[in-house]
């Protein structure tokens, strides 16, 4: 079961792109706090990259900023690229199938309706 659940920050404004002709799709950086301090006693956050798609894309574009607190639930989704020194790199990213928006003038829940 590949489940993850998410309740962060967002680093920068979200911006749409268009993909195709009805694709629409955007990536936000989350800032999640960890539930623990380190040896300084400062709480560390962690910066994980969501990628939404469709109507979720959209909504969360329209009515959220930067620093807005918002919840995602979604899958790990991992790929592999090589680079031009022919270095493999590995990312992973968190494909966003819900996103309730926590701290913005809108309560509003998206689903994705495309999974």
């Amino acid at each position: 079961m590949n489940n993850v659940i998410l309740v962060g920050r967002l680093t920068q404004n979200p911006e749409i792109i268009e993909v195709d002709e009805n694709k629409k799709v955007t990536s936000v950086i989350l800032a999640v706090n960890r539930n623990f301090k380190n040896a300084e006693g400062i709480y560390e956050s962690d910066f994980i990259r969501c990628i939404l798609w469709n109507s979720v894309a959209a909504t969360t574009t329209e009515y959220c900023h930067v620093g807005d607190v918002i919840g995602v639930k979604g899958r790990l989704q991992s790929s592999k690229y090589e680079d031009e020194n022919k270095k493999v790199h590995f990312v992973t990213d968190v494909i966003a199938e819900r996103v309730t928006f926590l701290s913005t003038n809108k309560k509003i829940d998206v689903n994705n309706e495309n999974k």
